[in-house]
């Protein structure tokens, strides 16, 4: 199997439904451009560990677009620790309505989203060199999201701490990891927060994760 190939398409198509989450041609036609890109940067910068396709598609792309099943569809959202756009190009592609902004430590990470931004022509989408805590410190109503989002960044403890200076009036913290242990639970409850914990598996592989949702 080929990344862009009919069969990968229709791999990432079949896991949608399985997940009930609708996507089109269009959709993963632009997931291949971004599969393509990362795969062909990723020779030069370590963009991600994932390269076999039949993972890629599944690990990376269907498990990205998972947190459209609680996310409003016409909010500014975050993407703290972008790395190679996982999660949110993929979530920009699928909700179009989405003002996104993407950042990460790594300056060289950053100028490939750059260039999947340009290639694949997105609007209202924006990645920038610069850490969550340094973005906290500008405190401009521009730095305040309705929902950040980050995936397998961090414990649990230090994602909440890091999006809580730059979430919005109202807004939520999406939190993907894996399997979740009660102790990260815990940790959580010095803050000020609900949370709630939604379990799935990824398609095909069967492999369990979790979003945490948290909400001031």
């Amino acid at each position: 199997m080929n990344i862009g190939s009919e069969k990968w398409k229709k791999l990432i198509l079949d896991g949608a439904k399985v997940l009930n989450i609708h996507i089109d041609k269009k959709i993963t036609d632009q997931f291949s451009i971004h599969a393509s890109e990362l795969i062909r940067w990723n020779r030069k910068i370590n963009l991600t560990a994932i390269t076999d396709p039949f993972e890629i598609a599944v690990k990376h792309y269907l498990d990205s677009i998972v947190p459209a099943r609680v996310m409003p569809r016409c909010d500014r959202m975050l993407d703290i620790g972008s790395g190679g756009g996982f999660p949110g190009i993929p979530l920009k592609i699928l909700i179009p309505s989405l003002t996104v902004t993407l950042i990460d430590a790594s300056r060289k990470k950053v100028s490939f989203l750059k260039h999947i931004i340009r290639n694949i022509k997105l609007t209202n989408i924006d990645a920038h060199h610069v850490r969550a805590e340094d973005l906290a410190n500008k405190r401009t109503i521009e730095n305040r999201f309705d929902i950040i989002i980050c995936r397998a960044l961090s414990s649990l403890d230090k994602s909440i701490s890091q999006a809580l200076p730059l979430l919005a009036k109202d807004g939520i913290i999406i939190a993907m990891k894996g399997k979740l242990s009660e102790a990260e639970i815990e940790s959580a409850g010095k803050y000020n927060i609900s949370l709630t914990v939604e379990k799935y598996k990824l398609p095909f592989l069967e492999l369990e994760r979790s979003l945490v949702i948290i909400r001031v």
